[in-house]
């Protein structure tokens, strides 16, 4: 699973700038934000250079995942 909304609302960030941003299409971007689909490697580095973070910070394991639920 991923923290990708967590670090949107946290930076005050748009979903549709980063999908202008990784030029993909607002729905992609909101499936990988709402964990529907997760992005491949290469677009998980790719929106954690954008928000200026580390693709760890991006990341949760399945038991803190689990928890939450």
């Amino acid at each position: 699973m991923n923290r990708i909304r967590v670090i949107l609302d946290e930076k005050g960030i748009k979903q549709t700038w980063l999908a202008e941003k990784l030029n993909k299409s607002y729905n992609m971007v909101n499936s990988y934000v709402t964990n529907k689909r997760q992005p491949s490697v290469e677009v998980l580095y790719q929106i954690a250079e954008l928000l200026n973070i580390s693709v760890k910070d991006l990341l949760t394991d399945n038991q803190e995942f689990n928890a939450d639920n």
